[in-house]
C-alpha cells in the first residue's frame, strides 16, 4: 500500500508530525507494508486504548509526555525517550497519564 502521509528521502521529526486533539486520539500511518506497519499517535490526557490483543509483536516508543502501558495486567509507566515491546497475543492497553505522542511499530511474521 502506498504511503500518503510521509515522503521518502525527507528529514522529519515524528513529534512535530502529529497534533493533539481535545479529548481525542490522532493517528497517522507512517509506513504500511506486508511485513508490518509503523503508526504515529497523539493522545490527549485521559484518553486510552482499551485492552485488546494483536497477532503480532509491537513496540511503543514514547516521543513526548507520559503514558501507562498495561501488558497482561501489569502496568508500566513510560516517559519520552522510553520504549516497550508488547508480545503477540497478550492483552495490552494504553492510557494517557498526560498528553503524549508515540510511535507504534508492528512487525508481522
Amino acid at each position: 500500500m502506498e504511503n500518503k502521509s510521509f515522503e521518502t528521502a525527507k528529514v522529519f521529526n515524528f513529534a512535530k508530525e502529529v497534533s493533539y486533539s481535545d479529548n481525542g486520539i490522532v493517528s497517522k500511518r507512517v509506513l504500511e507494508k506486508k511485513t508490518g506497519n509503523i503508526s504515529l499517535f497523539s493522545f490527549d490526557k485521559g484518553q486510552s486504548l482499551s485492552e485488546h490483543t494483536a497477532p503480532f509483536d509491537a513496540m511503543i516508543q514514547v516521543l513526548e509526555g507520559k503514558a501507562e502501558i498495561i501488558i497482561n495486567k501489569v502496568p508500566y509507566e513510560l516517559m519520552a525517550g522510553e520504549s516497550i515491546i508488547m508480545p503477540a497475543n497478550i492483552p495490552h492497553a494504553v492510557n494517557a497519564l498526560e498528553q503524549f505522542k508515540m510511535l507504534l511499530s508492528m512487525i508481522k511474521d
